[in-house]
Order: structure tokens, then sequence, then C-alpha cells
């Protein structure tokens, strides 16, 4: 009996070791991000970037799937999450484009960062409060993403970051504001979304596979601009909607007023 509950203990702590060894890549991943930043390997700090981005959404699958969610695990996440889609992005930008504008520059990476870590503050003190279906605010993973796949966009294009610094100065300030926004975004955790596919849909997936694959720079950009905008698109959807309700409301009562 005491065999059995030491071996079901044992195990216990090893399938805990599993969504934090996802997390303690994930955070591997940043710290190369910053040591490539730092080299002057930028196309390697963007792909560290975007592997650690997948590291981060396996940790939380994993912790769910196993039951193996803990308060230990949400804030080792947050704290890699931290470094790695904060302080690694911020620092890549800067040394790759923003540092010809000096001070302007190093703030822009420091304001990225500071709004990364108020996201991932509000998102650990709403999480049993808010829908899980939609993020309130662009999740860091995916601003930092946009950062990485930029810098693989111009690196593919031969577009000099520093020459375009204005340019970039204005993204980093507009994901940072999007970050701490109470914009929507799905968060794509619905069983529906892939319980309903039918058989075009499996093709369509796997033609953007291919297109993935065969030019990852352009496609990736693509994807991380699409969702970086479907917040703010969606958004103004829901506000003129509820703009054509309110005019079709007061119509209505208009049209009553006048027949009495």
């Amino acid at each position: 009996m005491k065999n059995k509950r030491f071996q079901k203990e044992n195990l216990r702590r090893g399938i805990y070791l599993l969504p934090n060894m996802f997390t303690s890549m994930n955070l591997f991943c940043g710290f190369y991000a910053v040591i490539a930043s730092i080299d002057g390997k930028f196309v390697a700090a963007a792909i560290a970037i975007i592997i650690a981005g997948v590291f981060d959404n396996l940790d939380g699958k994993i912790a769910r799937a196993t039951g193996t969610t803990s308060k230990f695990g949400i804030e080792y996440d947050s704290l890699a999450d931290l470094i790695s889609f904060g302080i690694a992005p911020g620092l890549m930008i800067y040394l790759w484009a923003l540092r010809p504008l000096g001070r302007i520059g190093w703030l822009a990476a420091f304001l990225f960062m500071a709004c990364g870590a108020l996201r991932l503050a509000r998102f650990n003190t709403q999480i049993e409060t808010v829908n899980g279906d939609h993020f309130i605010g662009l999740p860091i993973p995916a601003g930092a993403g946009m950062n990485a796949v930029t810098v693989l966009i111009f690196h593919k294009l031969n577009i000099s970051g520093s020459a375009n610094a204005i340019l970039l100065l204005i993204i980093l300030y507009s994901l940072s504001f999007l970050m701490v926004s109470s914009i929507k975004y799905n968060s794509f955790k619905k069983p529906e979304l892939f319980r309903k596919m039918n058989f075009n849909s499996l093709v369509i997936a796997i033609l953007i596979f291919i297109f993935i694959a065969s030019q990852p720079s352009i496609a990736l950009f693509l994807c991380g601009s699409l969702y970086v905008l479907s917040g703010p698109v969606a958004m103004l959807k829901r506000y003129k909607k509820i703009k054509n309700k309110e005019s079709r409301k007061i119509k209505g009562e208009k049209n009553i007023s006048h027949r009495s």
C-alpha cells in the first residue's frame, strides 16, 4: 500500500515536471534571443522568439490535459513570458532598428516591455472571471511574435530596419497600446472550431501549411498582421452593429409617436 502511494506521488511529481519543462524551454529561447540580439544575430533572435511562442502554447495545453495546472506553474509561466515576449523582442527591435533614435528608441522598447508586464498582470488577475473564448487586449506572445516576423520579412526583402526606424517605432507603440487595451481577441480555445471542421476546411488548412512551409517569413507576417488587426476590426463591427440597433430603435419610437 505504501509502495503504491509512493509510486503515485512520484508519478504526480513527474507529471508536474512536464509543463514546467516546456516553460523552461520557453525561457531558454527568450534568453537566447537576448544573447543573439546583443551579438547582432537578429534573424536568429526572431526565430528563437517564435519557437518560444510554440513552447508557451504547449505548456498550458499539457498542463490542462494532464490536470497539472498549479499556482507555481502560472507564476513561472508569466515570468518566462516577460523575458521571452517582453524583454527579448524589445531589446531586439531596439538594437536592430531603433538605436539611431537614441532615447526615443529605447524608451519605446521599454514601453513595449512595460505594457507586456501589465498585460500579464491583468491576465493573471482576471483569469477566473473573464470568458476564456477571448483575450482582453492583444496577448503578449502575439505582440512579440509580430515583432519577430517583422524582422524576418524585412530580412527576406532586404530592407534595412534602421532606415525605417520611424515606421517600426509606430508599430511598436501600436502593439504596446493594443496589449493594454480592452479590445477582444479570439483565443481559439473553442472546441467547436475543430469539431465542426469539414473536408473543405481541412484542404484549406493543408494549403495554408504548405504556404507557411514554402514562404515562412511572408506567411507568418501575413498571419500575424491579420490577427493583430482582427481585434480592432471586430470592435468596429460590434460598434457599428450597436449603432444600427440604436438608430432602428429611435426610428421605431418616432414612428409610434407619430401614429399616436
